[in-house]
């Protein structure tokens, strides 16, 4: 697959990303957000196994691939989504989309000192401006930022929890399928989740009994399409082109999250959020090494025009 296929593979996976923002929204109203949670997810690791099935790439991890697999499943699945939920409901809506908005320049980080990925200065400026545009878009509407609070700190292990995802699914899959690899997570991590649901929430299984059919619509867009095929196209993306490379697209997931809420949500949009949308693609744009990639095109195709004269 071509870098181009690859962006605007990402690029999809953001915008469908996005758009899930709302529908976990239109969940957590109606239903014990831990408990439909941890339903969502277990039914996400349920679709990733149908299509592994079809595609005969089901098989039992072998012995050195189950701590990795435990890893990323507690990372990215029970301590991202226990967090997020639960700080969210302690802090305000700018801290944690702004403290959120740090996970592609601390992958950036993390993927450079573990796992030795080159940050050119090119990339880096591009981890930069994708910060300050998520700063914009989050910061339009909310009239400035809160007080720290324990909320902050728990997006914090949040999003940190997830740049840690994103190393050992990098480092998994170089010796396992990184679809294969999704799927174990999200059926491990539901699991656990589940067990944190009934001792949090003790009526969040009767909790489900309420939903409507749309509510079940939305529930089967966000869990089959947004979380079971988004999450094992992302997880093979970093097999392809680093942690770093495609953590700097979650920028992106910012803006369409709020297209989203403007469409479905009824929220308002602002000028501020486009001037941070302009921000985010300069970001995505030098952060993934596309722009850098084309400038050095350029000057090849120049140089190689020169010598043909």
């Amino acid at each position: 697959m071509k870098n181009s296929q690859i962006y605007i593979v990402l690029i999809g996976v953001m915008l469908l990303w996005g758009v899930n923002v709302s529908a976990l929204k239109v969940l957590v109203d109606h239903f014990a957000p831990i408990t439909i949670t941890a339903v969502r997810i277990f039914t996400a690791a349920s679709m990733v196994f149908i299509i592994l099935f079809f595609m005969k790439k089901i098989r039992l991890p072998q012995r050195e691939e189950w701590g990795l697999v435990i890893g990323g499943a507690f990372t990215s699945v029970v301590a991202h989504h226990y967090f997020l939920s639960d700080g969210l409901a302690k802090t305000s809506a700018a801290n944690g989309g702004l403290i959120l908005g740090l996970g592609p320049l601390l992958t950036a980080v993390l993927s450079v000192i573990i796992l030795k990925e080159k940050l050119t200065i090119w990339r880096l400026s591009g981890f930069l401006l994708g910060g300050i545009g998520v700063g914009f878009t989050v910061l339009a509407g909310s009239g400035g930022l809160g007080q720290v609070s324990i909320g902050d700190m728990e997006i914090l292990l949040a999003i940190l929890s997830q740049v840690f995802s994103f190393i050992i699914i990098k480092k998994a899959s170089e010796k396992m399928d990184a679809r294969l690899l999704t799927g174990y997570m999200l059926l491990i991590g539901s699991l656990f989740l589940l067990l944190i649901a009934l001792w949090k929430e003790p009526n969040g299984i009767t909790s489900l009994c309420t939903g409507s059919v749309s509510i079940w619509l939305i529930f089967l867009f966000s869990a089959l399409f947004a979380t079971a095929i988004g999450h094992m196209v992302y997880n093979s993306m970093i097999q392809k082109i680093g942690a770093a490379g495609a953590s700097i697209f979650l920028n992106l997931n910012t803006f369409f999250s709020l297209i989203g809420a403007g469409l479905f949500l009824g929220e308002k949009l602002l000028p501020a959020h486009f001037i941070g949308l302009i921000f985010i693609v300069l970001g995505v744009s030098l952060g993934s090494g596309a722009l850098e990639y084309y400038v050095r095109s350029m000057r090849k195709m120049g140089t190689e025009d020169k010598g043909v004269e």
